[in-house]
């Protein structure tokens, strides 16, 4: 007897998802490393840089290299325990860098608005307000291409360890990716300025919580979530966001069936009441159903608050899991 696990991959299956997987990546490596600009001008003063973006496919290949070599080194030695950490910490590194740089296009983006407000109609002004909408767009097509390579960076991650790569803080989203992780902040927040846009996606949302400890049954979880997703065939998936157990397998679930997944991660600053804030505020998002997997006492909450709001609910024990035979 032995527990289920999907999570073991040979290299001949990682082989086979890179290949498989290739053309369609190429296409959105090509997309997000087009651009328009001939030449741009980096900070007030700095020289022009004429020179290209980076060959897609090259771009492509070399991000597949990097986590797949470090995984093929360290396989079958007493340090592949610790591949699965460098190699999220490889993907970190693309996502802090595009996020760095997306600081620095809101900044341009400043500039721009300020320099509308001062317009003069002289030359030098014209000049200025040129510059900085080059320094934008190069902002802006850059770190549509660092995202890019960090998606594509996430899904090897994903395809070697069965496991999909998730941020330590913030949203998971970029025009390029058909599947989003998205931080409860940033999608309350873009709920209540109303904005439509990749922070508050629509269609109908399922909630789903369980314990971190004692489960490992992920046909059952899956089984159970794909039941839902057929009787909401748009849904928009809440978790309560843990790295292991129940919610682990969940967004495994998510990236896999390119579903939209909310994480609700708990606040230090409410102490001891984080976890039932968070389960008011995933009840309050009006989900359309409920998936709730025995656990703690933040569980017993959510069920609770699921049956007094009548949101249709699943309720799913540990004595419901099976056992796979060897």
């Amino acid at each position: 007897m032995t527990k289920i696990n999907h999570a073991d991959r040979m290299p001949s299956d990682i082989a086979t998802f890179i290949t498989q997987e290739t053309v369609a990546t190429t296409d959105d490596f090509h997309a997000a490393f087009a651009s328009d600009l001939d030449g741009v001008r980096i900070g007030r003063g700095g020289e022009e840089m004429a020179t290209d973006m980076p060959d897609p496919r090259e771009a492509q290949f070399a991000v597949e290299l990097i986590v797949t070599t470090l995984f093929d080194a360290l396989r079958d030695t007493r340090l592949e325990p610790a591949a699965q950490r460098l190699a999220w910490g490889i993907v970190n590194s693309f996502h802090h860098v595009a996020d760095q740089w997306e600081g620095q296009a809101d900044k341009a983006t400043r500039q721009i608005q300020d320099l509308l407000r001062r317009a003069d109609g002289s030359e030098i002004h014209s000049v200025e307000l040129e510059q900085a909408r080059d320094e934008l767009e190069y902002l802006d097509e850059a770190t549509e291409a660092l995202r890019c390579m960090r998606d594509h960076a996430a899904d090897v991650f994903h395809t070697e360890t069965g496991r999909p790569w998730s941020a330590p803080k913030g949203s998971l989203v970029s025009s390029k990716r058909t599947a989003s992780v998205i931080a409860a902040t940033d999608f309350l927040a873009a709920r209540r300025q109303r904005r439509t846009d990749a922070h508050n996606p629509q269609g109908p949302i399922v909630i789903f919580s369980g314990g971190a400890e004692c489960w490992f049954d992920d046909r059952l979880i899956w089984g159970k979530l794909d039941e839902a997703k057929s009787r909401n065939p748009m849904m928009v998936l809440a978790t309560t966001a843990q790295d292991k157990g129940c919610d682990a397998m969940a967004a495994a679930w998510a990236a896999s069936r390119k579903v939209t997944l909310i994480t609700f991660r708990l606040s230090a600053k409410l102490g001891k009441r984080a976890g039932f804030v968070r389960n008011e505020q995933m009840v309050g998002l009006r989900p359309v159903e409920a998936l709730v997997c025995e656990g703690s006492g933040l569980q017993s909450h959510l069920a609770r608050l699921v049956r007094e709001k009548r949101i249709p609910a699943r309720f799913l024990r540990l004595s419901d899991q099976e056992w796979e035979a060897q």
